[in-house]
């Protein structure tokens, strides 16, 4: 490739690399904001970035064994999730729960009928659907598999 050439390709490949950063379709931060629950992840040290490490109540984690990663945190209580300012985009509930019968209790974006009936955004009342449009596209309402911790949230 000439330098001629190159250098009219230049501003195309600089206007596609915009236009597609930030369009994983994942929980997204709220503007100006750090990446909340749900965001995709490969390390905990990409979840909730923004925020100062001792704010968030409870130890960050990127649950991996989750397609695509999940950022979360340790929780004792639904009170820990959405505890600090920033953390939770667009102030929708979240749930305490274990997952998979680990032991380890995480914060998940709730997508149970009284989460989404909360809302009241006039969209959906259906869980799948809250959960694309709120949480990322490729998502579902699930159960936590966490015995009788079990709570529904939205995930991969």
């Amino acid at each position: 490739m000439t330098s001629r050439s190159l250098a009219r390709s230049l501003p195309f490949a600089t206007a596609l690399v915009v236009a597609c950063s930030g369009s994983s379709g994942s929980v997204g931060p709220p503007a100006g904001g750090a990446p909340a629950t749900g965001q995709t992840c490969s390390q905990a040290s990409q979840c909730y970035a923004g925020l100062p490490d001792a704010s968030v109540h409870g130890q960050v984690t990127c649950l991996t064994q989750l397609a695509g990663g999940y950022c979360t945190h340790e929780c004792r209580s639904d009170a820990d999730c959405c505890a600090t300012p920033g953390e939770c985009p667009d102030g929708r509930a979240e749930v305490c729960a274990s997952f998979e019968s680990t032991g380890k209790m995480y914060c998940f974006l709730s997508c149970d009928a009284a989460a989404i009936a909360a809302a009241s955004d006039g969209g959906t009342t259906d869980p799948a659907t809250y959960c694309q449009r709120w949480a990322n596209a490729s998502f579902t309402c699930r159960s936590t598999g966490g015995g009788s911790n079990n709570r529904k949230f939205c995930g991969p």
